[in-house]
């Protein structure tokens, strides 16, 4: 059995959109999903892309991706990875994939001398917690995570709100 981990390719934001859509049920957020194939290709293959997809593949067979951009921390002065998107088919999970994942995007941290690798995580998923825990994660109790969208987005851009 190998692992390799490579950049996604110009022509695969279909198979990028489908791991977002199968994180997006897993999480039950399905009804979330806005992106089309075009927001993904734009975001990942457009002229200045500023978001980037790791593709894990399992005996040469798509099973896990992550989806992350660059951020900037004033208080470290420099910027680091934020991690959108972590996700490893249910079938091929336990294997090393999603740890491969993030040793990977650690490496391109240090490779370019960010100071750190940030994500998410939903308070219910106690796998992916113990998990994260595991590898040496801080979890960030103290922090909220804030978001405005919709027509609060528009109300606060014409100061309405």
């Amino acid at each position: 059995m190998s692992l390799t981990i490579r950049r996604a390719r110009p022509g695969e934001a279909g198979l990028v959109l489908s791991f977002v859509r199968e994180l997006a049920e897993y999480e039950k957020l399905l009804h979330e999903m806005e992106a089309t194939e075009a927001d993904i290709d734009a975001a990942l293959f457009g002229a200045n892309p500023r978001l980037f997809c790791e593709i894990a593949e399992w005996d040469g067979v798509p099973a896990g991706f992550a989806v992350w951009f660059v951020n900037f921390s004033t208080f470290s002065g420099r910027s680091g990875i934020y991690l959108e998107d972590l996700f490893v088919r249910p079938a091929l999970r336990g294997k090393g994939i999603g740890k491969a994942l993030l040793v990977h995007l650690a490496k391109e941290c240090v490779a370019n001398g960010w100071s750190r690798l940030q994500w998410s995580v939903l308070d219910w998923n106690t796998p992916s917690i113990a998990f994260y825990k595991s590898l040496g994660a801080e979890l960030m109790d103290e922090w909220t995570i804030c978001r405005v969208g919709g027509p609060a987005l528009t109300a606060l851009a014409q100061g309405t709100r």
